[in-house]
């Protein structure tokens, strides 16, 4: 069966089946046009019109003065506002009668109830509240006495710039945090801890100054306000006083954050500050707080919490966004008489991990079959939240939302269901949710390569088979780097394949300590490495590096390492020391009985549309290529890109072999260059790339490899079935860009009766941006199709050589055509010494691109 075809919903073909039964052939249904006349409308319209314009043409006629039209108007909106207002005095009473709690609630805005209101779990704590006023001074002292010891020096060591920063005045205010609701889990919870989710509220009228003396610059807040879900867990429960082992603290997701600023526009002057804004600020304070990132307070000694420094997630979920249908069209024309069609994407949120699909232009029934992968650290109380949304120039139209309760797809461990959307009248999503165990042994390691074909191919990305989880401790005895006797800025890069991620700086010290948290994806740990790059940030000079095969990780005991490593390139005596794990990432199915149903449990959203809509706006930050979670500003969508994404549009989703808009790969805490972790304002948004691709979700390579078999029908097909590409490779060391040069194809796959209208696609990967995206033009009715075209990719060539040239030749197949596909796929690294000189060559195309190799 082709890859291509629509998974139909329960119920759909009957009609088909019926006719096929009775021998009648059913006809084939029009396209649905793009506009559609709403003529009941149009009528509606023009008759309120004329009922508003005809009295105004008999005055006139009539001879009698303008002032009629205003007394009558006067005396009929009195009478219909007299009326109303008996009839909802009335309505109000009687409802008041029948149910006096639902009667107050109604004349109450939701979003002024507090939580223990709307959920009858979460209770009330007016004693904690009490008992926070009670010590809000002393709690204030310590706020003062953490920014004067701990936020002020940092502040200073983190730019030279910022050497005279000073705090001159901190008040917190009068106005205790308020704690509106609590709610204690006492289900799927370990008996070794207590979790407890705080609804706080915190409006305070503080006062906090700050200067830098440098710049003469004074700049302030006076008030903040701050909304959320806290959750708070004790653990581990000893047996020894104070009974709890330590306290973490963090959000599970962004809280609502307002600051009220005093001369920012003079702050955001100095140079080191000029790239921020006051919403790039905010975004950074809030994700600070949300989890992964968390606070630990530790109650006994470090022997006993040193468990709390390592977390291992509690599992990952595996997000396949396949299709919607019957969506809400929200394109209008001639002010809402003509009416459209939508351009649908979806938002998804797992905590502070935000994905964007791809848009799919003028389509209420529209396919993405994207894959994208999460972590959930805090099962009970986190949701999978979904919301679509149509793209337009201004601002895009809500078309619906869906919000899943994660405890519900861990029982379940495998769900593909239709979801009827929330908030809207009508649509309805197809997800594929699967629940994947972190097992700590490598027995089911080639089960899992096998399920996700990691054991064939060649290439480092793709769904994943195991999860990293990285502890990067320290450092001792450095070198100095370019000077001698001075201190380095130490940082660390760690990269897995294509991902990479980078640690905090330490400034003037060559024995840094950093206790951060990292997490990779694996795509095959018997294949892929884990590099460590100890780095100088103030000279751009490495200071050692260590190069850790993955499959020592599968030989040791439980998939675990923490030892202090000896880095190459450094000094005699350099160490880093890292505690790594591997967990092998096991989808396990529940046994069930043949009858039995399952549906995950739909939450409704606790926030309405126009708060959430006024609140967020869906724009998603595009990561840079060769570090794919260090966020760097989004690059612009010119105007070709958008006029050659067309051709594209209907595509199975591209490969992608990293995750740029992934937000929990580190555990981190965000340092000064985190600026774009905002989904909220960006000027400009593109789509996160799914991991599913023509090698993880072979829609076209099925529909490729099942021509091949056509093709063949018994016979033999020849050593490069696909046919082949000419390609010019080289580096510009003075241009610093990697140039391609596409020559021509030959013999190609007919992809039709009259042949193919073969293009060329190429993306250095893993860099999946459509501003990334090189393509030739459509070369028409030809298998031997000639492009000599020249593109550019601007890279360096020590950061090339850890890159891949995926190169595909497609059908284009005009417009609205469904003869659009996979012609043939070739994936080039391009770690070579040779790349400076270059090569011309002739390259077998194959249905996944995973085995190439030059023909001449």
């Amino acid at each position: 069966m082709s890859g291509a075809a629509a998974k139909q919903p329960p119920g759909a073909g009957s009609a088909d089946k019926a006719a096929a039964a009775t021998g009648d052939s059913v006809p084939e249904p029009p396209p649905p046009s793009l506009l559609s006349v709403d003529v009941t409308g149009l009528v509606s319209q023009f008759a309120r019109s004329f009922v508003l314009i005809f009295p105004v043409y008999v005055l006139g006629y009539l001879g009698l003065s303008f002032s009629w039209v205003l007394i009558a108007l006067c005396g009929l909106f009195w009478i219909r506002r007299h009326r109303g207002g008996k009839t909802s005095r009335l309505g109000r009473a009687l409802a008041f009668l029948e149910d006096e709690e639902e009667a107050v609630r109604l004349s109450v805005s939701s979003a002024d109830l507090p939580a223990w209101v709307h959920f009858p779990d979460t209770e009330r704590a007016e004693w904690l509240n009490k008992t926070v006023k009670q010590m809000w001074p002393f709690i204030c002292q310590f706020i003062e006495k953490l920014f004067r010891e701990t936020i002020e020096p940092a502040v200073r060591g983190a730019n030279n710039h910022l050497s005279t920063f000073s705090f001159t005045k901190i008040d917190i205010g009068h106005q205790p945090l308020r704690i509106n609701g609590v709610k204690v889990y006492t289900e799927n919870v370990d008996k070794r801890q207590i979790i407890l989710d705080l609804q706080i509220s915190f409006v305070g009228n503080c006062e906090i100054d700050l200067e830098i003396k440098r710049y003469f610059c004074r700049a302030g807040v006076k008030s903040i306000q701050i909304h959320g879900t806290m959750r708070v867990i004790l653990e581990p429960l000893i047996g020894d006083m104070p009974l709890i082992g330590a306290l973490s603290l963090f959000f599970l997701r962004k809280p609502l954050l307002e600051i009220n600023w005093t001369g920012l526009t003079n702050l955001l002057d100095v140079p080191g500050l000029n790239g921020l804004s006051d919403t790039i600020i905010l975004d950074i304070i809030s994700n600070y707080l949300v989890l992964p990132n968390r606070i630990t307070v530790p109650l006994v000694s470090e022997v006993q919490i040193a468990q709390l420094r390592f977390p291992i997630p509690k599992g990952v979920l595996r997000i396949h966004f396949i299709e919607a249908q019957d969506l809400e069209g929200k394109d209008t024309y001639l002010k809402g008489i003509v009416k459209g069609k939508s351009d649908p994407y979806g938002i998804i949120r797992v905590g502070n991990q935000i994905f964007q699909s791809k848009v799919i232009k003028e389509n209420l029934n529209p396919k993405w079959n994207e894959v994208y992968e999460a972590l959930v650290y805090e099962h009970p109380g986190q949701e999978l939240e979904i919301e679509l949304f149509d793209e337009d120039p201004d601002k895009d139209d809500f078309l619906g939302s869906l919000m899943i309760d994660l405890i519900e797809v861990e029982k379940e461990r495998l769900l593909d269901e239709w979801f009827t959307l929330d908030e809207v009248s009508k649509g309805k999503l197809h997800l594929k949710l699967e629940w994947l165990t972190l097992m700590p042994t490598a027995e089911n390691l080639d089960k899992v390569l096998t399920s996700i074909r990691a054991d064939k191919d060649q290439a480092n990305d793709g769904l994943s088979s195991a999860l990293l989880i990285l502890y990067l401790d320290s450092a001792r005895n450095l070198p100095s780097g370019k000077k001698i006797n001075s201190n380095p800025n130490p940082l660390v890069l760690l990269s897995v394949g294509h991902k990479a991620q980078e640690s905090k700086i330490r400034y003037k010290t060559n024995e840094p300590v950093w206790e951060e948290n990292f997490t990779f994806f694996v795509h095959n740990p018997k294949r892929q490495d884990l590099e460590v790059e100890v780095r100088d940030e103030q000279h751009q000079c490495s200071l050692g590096n260590l190069k850790l095969p993955l499959s020592q990780l599968l030989e040791s005991e439980d998939l675990t390492m923490h030892q202090r490593f000896h880095l190459s390139n450094s000094g005699p005596n350099s160490t880093i020391n890292m505690k790594i794990a591997l967990r092998v990432l096991s989808l396990e199915k529940q046994a069930r009985s043949p009858d039995h149903q399952h549906s995950a449990q739909v939450k409704r959203p606790s926030v309405s549309k126009d708060a959430r809509k006024s609140s967020f706006k869906p724009q998603v930050p595009v990561s840079p290529p060769l570090d794919s979670n260090k966020p760097v500003p989004a690059s612009p969508v010119t105007d070709s890109d958008k006029k050659t994404d067309v051709a594209e549009k209907s595509q199975p989703p591209n490969a992608s072999p990293h995750w740029p808009t992934d937000l929990s790969r580190s555990s981190s805490s965000l340092h000064a260059s985190n600026f774009n972790y905002s989904p909220s304002h960006l000027s400009v948004k593109e789509p996160t790339p799914s991991i599913a691709s023509d090698i993880s979700l072979p829609i076209a390579t099925q529909e490729l490899r099942q021509r091949l078999r056509q093709l063949e029908n018994g016979t033999t097909l020849g050593q490069s079935p696909l046919g082949q590409i000419q390609l010019t490779i080289r580096h510009s060391s003075q241009r610093n860009k990697l140039i391609v040069v596409v020559h021509s194809c030959r013999n190609l796959i007919a992809f039709s009766e009259e042949g193919s209208d073969p293009y060329v696609r190429m993306y250095l990967l893993p860099d999946k941006r459509r501003s990334g995206r090189r393509k030739t033009h459509v070369s028409k009715k030809t298998l031997n199709p000639v492009f000599d075209q020249i593109f550019d990719f601007s890279v360096s060539l020590p950061e090339v050589q850890r890159r891949t040239l995926d190169v595909a030749v497609k059908n284009s197949g005009g417009f609205l055509s469904k003869d659009k596909g996979l012609l043939g796929k070739l994936l080039i690294p391009l770690a070579s010494e040779e790349l400076a000189k270059g090569w011309t060559q002739w390259y077998d195309l194959t249905e996944d691109g995973t085995r190439p190799h030059g023909a001449s």
